[in-house]
């Protein structure tokens, strides 16, 4: 069993900051990247920031020089810097993790519950 906990949402000024984090626990063999994904209302889940095993990472366009991922080496654990906040980032952020369980499994995305992160003035 898998779980992935986020704490770090809350409500924001435009042109504020907030740090998400996701805590990862349970029977993890082996992981190969974690990832923020986010979803607005009426919207579709989308791609936020992915951070790999070797610690390179990946980012939306509409995230790029004001969202920075990063990646705790001692546990399985990720933070979202987000700095420069606009409203249209208003939407719940989930914490994915891609991994398997044990050697001869195959490799599946968990994901958290999502924190609320709200944009506005």
């Amino acid at each position: 069993q898998v779980q992935l906990v986020e704490s770090g949402g809350g409500l924001v000024q435009p042109g504020g900051s907030l740090r998400l984090s996701c805590a990862a626990s349970g029977s993890i063999f082996i992981f190969y990247y974690m990832g923020w994904y986010r979803q607005a209302p009426g919207k579709q889940r989308e791609l936020v920031a992915t951070i790999n095993r070797d610690g390179s990472t990946n980012y939306a366009d509409s995230v790029k020089d004001r969202f920075s991922v990063s990646r705790d080496n001692t546990k399985i654990a990720m933070y979202l810097q987000m700095n420069s906040l606009k409203p249209e980032d208003t939407a719940v952020y989930y914490c994915c993790l891609f991994a398997r369980t044990d050697r001869d499994g195959s490799p599946d995305n968990y994901w958290g519950p999502g924190t609320q992160v709200t944009v506005s003035s």
